[in-house]
């Protein structure tokens, strides 16, 4: 069975919203290599709707450019968790249609390689209660993000999970990892 593997990045006081502007500044080669090693160890993405349409504006956006991670990440199959888009979308997205656990319970027992999710949202209350993620990969910078922005946990009931690794980075970055309890 493959595995589900949830990749987030988070600031010291729980903020998700715009990794981009907080957390850039702490991505470095180390940074570089755990990324690509979880991209190279997966043979398909599920995104939200929300990652799903931002990454799509920007990823393709970079090919050509002879990068292994941009062709990497511009060429796997995504599956979108969406209420609101539907069937077929450009950048190789296929929305999973009916129930979202069933339908990534189904992803999981195809053969192949680790499915890769990237962020938290909205659809991860479904996955954490029906168990279908098997490692959160926490990436918790050295940064007070502040403002309104969204929290990891928003909206979630209490969850207990185990810890199974850790590695810090030079950068101050730490990687946690997961997996349920």
């Amino acid at each position: 069975m493959r595995k589900l593997i949830e990749s987030t990045f988070v600031a010291l006081d729980g903020s998700i919203g715009a990794p981009h502007v907080w957390g850039a500044p702490y991505w470095d080669e180390d940074h570089a290599g755990y990324a690509t090693t979880l991209l190279f160890d997966s043979d398909a993405l599920l995104l939200g709707r929300r990652t799903f349409e931002s990454f799509a504006e920007v990823w393709p956006m970079r090919a050509g450019a002879g990068d292994a991670y941009v062709d990497r990440i511009n060429a796997l199959p995504k599956y979108v968790a969406s209420q609101t888009l539907k069937g077929e979308q450009s950048w190789n997205g296929t929305v999973i249609d009916g129930d979202l656990a069933d339908g990534v319970a189904a992803l999981k027992e195809q053969p192949g390689e680790n499915i890769l999710k990237f962020g938290t949202g909205s659809s991860d209350k479904t996955l954490l209660e029906n168990k279908l993620v098997d490692e959160y990969h926490f990436w918790v910078h050295p940064v007070i993000a502040g403002g309104d922005d969204e929290r990891l946990g928003d909206g979630f009931d209490v969850s207990h999970l185990k810890l199974v690794d850790q590695k810090p980075f030079p950068s101050g970055i730490v990687v946690l990892v997961y997996a349920p309890k």
